[in-house]
């Protein structure tokens, strides 16, 4: 073997050290070799940084066996793939099925055979091998579909901002607040990217509104408005529905970011947990925007008016237990507002940001007067 390559490691489990040496001395040219003598340091050695490529392991030894040593070893996510092979006295054709259907990949009765030692040994590891690369492509695959979708939403998420005349900032700010809202509340890092990745997409179904209404220099009517709260549910059409969590996401917020936890919103007039978690954190993250930013037909808010507005509405608008998490996610939210500030840049100028950090407007229904304007609708 190239001794740029380093040996694959096998871990040899015996309570009986001249067993131990006897397979040591079969295995030590080709393979590093690392030995335990009971079940539970055979465990810490598996369980440390720098875990076997592959198990010899005894079935009859005190305390913890061989056959509970597999089993554990099954049940743990990152462990269970290392390759186990019994090596033992039990010889009976029963034994070997309990042997094999616990877990193990092999069963070699003693006395040994060193060539076939050698051989098993060979042929799992192989096969240990392939395993890993087929996993590291899927992996691989995996991101770069997980990339393309999420380039994808942010484009057609800055498509709808084209459609308004909101600024190209706005779906990144929300989108970071929203992520930082997350983590506050405790929502786990897979769920929190998906949500981060998704967000941009909450007003997609503007595209569907006609122009008439959305840019309409004045008051909306009746009619108009019955249109305008239509946008959920026209983006929730455009982007479908998809067993992907990424798009499937997309779509629960897009459908649900103008739900109110008193059941006042729209489309479906959902109350409190009725409404999708996703749905509730994005609401708060895209007001608090849309409050505190400028836009052609407004000035911001000051910021204490803002925050005393989303405190009001605790328990009306809001989720008050994510309000919580968005108290204490202000910080870097308003952190966030500067990096992404109108005047620093469009969107296109600020991508590179989201590498760095992670990589609106409603119904004049219970808003400030501020937000009173004709086609406020997100």
């Amino acid at each position: 073997m190239s001794p740029l390559i380093p040996k694959q490691s096998i871990l040899v489990v015996d309570d009986t050290p001249e067993n131990i040496d006897l397979l040591s001395e079969v295995l030590c040219d080709d393979y590093r070799i690392r030995v335990a003598t009971s079940g539970e340091k055979a465990l810490k050695i598996v369980y440390s940084d720098d875990p076997p490529d592959l198990i010899l392991l005894d079935i009859m030894m005190p305390g913890l066996s061989g056959l509970e040593i597999c089993r554990r070893l099954k049940t743990n996510p990152d462990r269970r793939r290392i390759p186990i092979i019994f090596v033992t006295a039990m010889s009976s054709t029963e034994d070997e099925r309990i042997g094999l259907e616990t877990g193990a990949v092999d069963y070699i009765t003693k006395p040994i055979s060193p060539p076939i030692v050698k051989a098993r040994v060979r042929t799992h590891l192989a096969l240990y091998d392939q395993s890993r690369e087929l996993e590291r492509m899927v992996r691989q695959r995996t991101h770069e579909l997980m990339t393309t979708r999420q380039q994808i939403i942010r484009r057609l998420g800055r498509a709808a901002e084209f459609k308004d005349n909101e600024t190209g900032n706005h779906v990144l700010r929300m989108s970071h607040y929203a992520r930082l809202i997350a983590e506050q509340y405790g929502l786990g890092l897979e769920a929190t990217s998906i949500l981060f990745n998704t967000a941009p997409m909450h007003d997609i179904g503007k595209i569907g509104i006609p122009d008439s209404i959305l840019l309409k220099p004045g008051k909306l009517n009746a009619e108009e408005w019955k249109i305008m709260y239509q946008h959920p549910i026209m983006g929730a059409e455009i982007i479908g529905k998809h067993e992907n969590d990424l798009l499937e996401t997309a779509r629960i917020i897009a459908l649900t970011h103008h739900e109110k936890w008193d059941g006042s919103g729209y489309p479906q007039g959902l109350k409190g947990e009725c409404i999708p978690l996703e749905g509730r954190i994005v609401a708060i993250a895209d007001v608090f925007d849309a409050l505190v930013s400028e836009r052609p037909y407004k000035k911001p808010v000051p910021l204490d008016e803002a925050l005393a507005y989303m405190e009001s509405q605790a328990g009306i608008h809001f989720d008050p237990a994510l309000m919580q998490a968005f108290k204490a996610a202000l910080p870097e939210i308003l952190r966030i507002r500067e990096i992404y500030a109108d005047e620093n840049g469009s969107l296109t100028d600020l991508e590179f940001h989201i590498a760095e950090i992670y990589d609106n407007r409603d119904s004049p229904v219970g808003y400030p007067e501020v937000l009173k304007h004709t086609g406020d609708c997100n």
